[in-house]
């Protein structure tokens, strides 16, 4: 299943990568969508962790890295040690990967695997130029109400 978002984007400038975000989450949901188990938490207002049970899995079995404003966090099964035979497996130490779509200035400032438990802290970062600011208030000096001079396409004075 699809969506055409083809009427939006006529009339909105630089929302195709929502689009995107949109039908990828809606059309490649992943049938193993539930493995590894994991938490999306908010720390404070700009901090989040993501938190995933890998029991099984060391430091060297998984990659995290960021690709096209998306945390992908892979994992590769770890060689089983143990010389015995096992009779049930219920520890699942399969190859994983699990991609998180983030929002635009989010950074990855850590990660740490402790007791079976990956966390990754994410950060909000709000540039300085999208930060609310005050414009000062100047007393006793009249704004400039000179209407600039009209020129042509060729820069002459109309």
């Amino acid at each position: 299943m699809s969506y055409d978002f083809a009427p939006l984007l006529r009339s909105a400038i630089g929302f195709d990568r929502l689009a995107r975000l949109v039908d990828d989450a809606v059309s490649n949901a992943p049938a193993n969508a539930s493995y590894p188990p994991y938490n999306i938490e908010k720390a404070s207002d700009d901090d989040y962790h993501v938190t995933m049970a890998l029991a099984g899995f060391g430091p060297d079995d998984v990659e995290i890295y960021l690709a096209d404003n998306q945390l992908i966090i892979k994992g590769n099964a770890p060689r089983s040690p143990r010389a015995g035979q096992i009779l049930h497996r219920g520890i699942a130490t399969r190859a994983f990967e699990r991609r998180f779509a983030l929002a635009d200035h989010i950074e990855v400032t850590g990660a740490e695997l402790v007791n079976g438990l990956l966390t990754v802290a994410v950060r909000q970062i709000t540039p300085e130029a999208l930060k609310p600011r005050r414009i000062p208030i100047s007393v006793g000096q009249p704004v400039s109400r000179q209407v600039p001079e009209k020129t042509t396409a060729l820069g002459h004075a109309a």
